[in-house]
């Protein structure tokens, strides 16, 4: 056993009407990386922000490197050597990167003046990028910054406060793949260099792939211990939930019914006014999922946000059922019968200063049961609200916390209680498990396999392989604007869509003519780029 660099002991936390964490000890070994394992709302973050100082124990002891330390905020956890990158990341984004970097600490000129000296706050952030490969340009600003890049900004920030422990919470829940790819190989460098780290996640692959040790918590207190040479994702699961868990959703074959969505021609641009969907025509019946697979960027949200009225179309049609909805507004088309579980569940699916029952009826507030006559109906919004809240496994002391108070995981089960409860014709579902645990994610699929059985169309935009494969009956793939390719369930393996993902493949003939029809799965858009494998 290698020297304890943090060690948690017997730590206990208790929240009104919830005990978060349960007699739960932990020790962390010089150099190594340790997976700390769980279903949402387990307590892993909770113990994690007890030792990074922003929570306060009601029992147990903190030592590190083997002397008890009160931590009582993070300034004194930072002043220990211990650094902590959140899920949700805490950066300034009209700042630069050297300014988000330094801010508290930054080097001044004239130190009693407090006048900052800029020149050398720029050499230290590129001084401190260089040694541990962690590429940034230090004058960007953050808002300019892809959400990988931002990550790395904040591991920066705790580097530059030298911190030897580094504690990463759900590091990957945004990352794309390549991100992810890169993330994992930044944590082996900065383990290289004699640093120690903490991964709170509950991706199972993940963990298999890039731990040394693994903890497993479950309702707060800590169930078990192992190693990836120990164990199997199986295994892993089951500690994590106390039982068997179906990592892929049995199906039936679709029995595809009549049109639920008709796109057509279909031109969306992006934020800077540059085409972003490029003419895409799909179809959706019903009682079918169709899934988008594509690296992240490649117009995806554009297309998405175009759907459901949140971005214009420039050119093109959307139908409905054969009803023309191109220029509605977001509120006609959820009356229409779509629901969307859009990618960025804190902007687009919750308002976070809202509690839970406000969140669930949101877009449906005006309605029965939940209104008559215009007026709101308390004691209905409450009775569906806590059948909800069950229904969906919401973790969650109270029906009447604020969703700003609940795991990333659990806000994402929010969401999915309030768009699955429409009973909508068409469900549009942007990553609809980002961030959800493996026993979470099992019902989110059966969910979704549900309301298609239901004879529902399904629209799921995931940069997950495994997911697509699971669910999809048709896959159509997206690149740089453009459906490039098209496939039925099984047809092709993650490494022949990958390869499409990334522009290559697009040489040779499409000899499958008898696909159906995507409306527009073309051959014509770029194919210089053959860019990484991504699958």
């Amino acid at each position: 056993m290698g020297t304890s660099v943090l060690e948690l002991k017997s730590i206990t936390k208790r929240f009104p009407g919830v005990l978060a964490v349960d007699d739960a000890s932990l020790a962390l070994q010089k150099g190594e990386i340790l997976s700390l394992l769980g279903e949402n709302g387990a307590g892993k973050t909770t113990l994690m922000n007890v030792a990074y100082g922003l929570l306060t124990p009601d029992a147990g002891e903190i030592l590190v490197d083997g002397t008890p330390h009160e931590i009582d905020s993070p300034r004194k956890a930072i002043s220990l050597g211990i650094g902590m990158v959140h899920q949700h990341f805490m950066l300034i984004e009209p700042f630069t990167v050297t300014e988000n970097i330094v801010l508290g600490q930054e080097p001044t000129r004239i130190p009693v003046l407090h006048e900052i000296d800029f020149t050398a706050a720029r050499a230290n952030v590129e001084d401190i990028s260089q040694r541990y490969g962690l590429r940034v340009d230090p004058d960007a600003k953050v808002v300019d910054l892809s959400v990988g890049m931002q990550q790395r900004v904040e591991i920066l920030k705790a580097l530059y406060r030298k911190a030897n422990i580094l504690i990463l919470d759900e590091p990957t829940a945004v990352l794309t793949p390549q991100e992810v790819r890169e993330l994992f190989g930044v944590v082996r460098t900065l383990v290289s260099e004699g640093l120690s780290v903490v991964f709170i996640t509950h991706k199972l692959d993940e963990v298999m792939n890039s731990s040394d040790r693994v903890l497993v918590m479950r309702d707060g207190a800590m169930v078990g211990e192992t190693r990836p040479s120990e164990t199997d994702q199986a295994g892993l699961a089951r500690m994590m939930v106390g039982r068997d868990v179906v990592f892929r959703v049995a199906k039936t074959p679709p029995h595809c019914g009549g049109s639920v969505l008709e796109v057509r021609d279909l031109v969306v641009d992006n934020d800077r006014g540059i085409e972003a969907v490029r003419g895409v025509s799909l179809d959706v019946c019903a009682g079918e999922i169709v899934a988008i697979a594509g690296v992240s960027g490649n117009g995806q949200s554009e297309l998405v946000e175009a759907l459901t009225g949140l971005r214009p179309a420039r050119e093109g049609t959307v139908a409905l059922k054969d009803s023309d909805i191109t220029r509605m507004k977001t509120r006609e088309r959820i009356a229409e019968g779509i629901s969307h579980v859009p990618e960025d569940r804190q902007r687009r699916g919750l308002v976070l200063e809202f509690d839970i029952p406000e969140n669930l009826i949101l877009g449906d507030h005006r309605r029965p049961p939940y209104a008559k006559h215009g007026i709101m109906q308390p004691k209905a919004i409450r009775e569906i609200s806590k059948q909800r809240v069950a229904d969906y496994d919401v973790r969650t002391p109270s029906t009447e916390v604020l969703v700003s108070t609940l795991s990333g995981g659990n806000q994402q089960k929010v969401v999915l209680a309030r768009e699955l409860g429409r009973d909508p014709e068409l469900l549009i579902a942007a990553q609809p498990t980002r961030g959800l645990d493996v026993g979470a994610i099992e019902f989110v699929h059966q969910e979704i396999i549900r309301e298609r059985d239901a004879g529902k169309g399904v629209l799921l935009i995931s940069l997950e392989l495994e997911e697509v494969q699971s669910l999809a009956d048709r896959i159509l793939v997206m690149y740089e604007g453009n459906i490039v390719k098209e496939f039925t369930a099984g047809e092709a393996t993650d490494e022949e869509i990958g390869l499409y993902m990334t522009g290559g493949g697009r040489d040779e003939p499409d000899t499958d003519t008898d696909a159906p029809d995507a409306g527009g799965a073309t051959e014509d858009g770029p194919s210089t780029d053959t860019g990484g494998e991504d699958g």
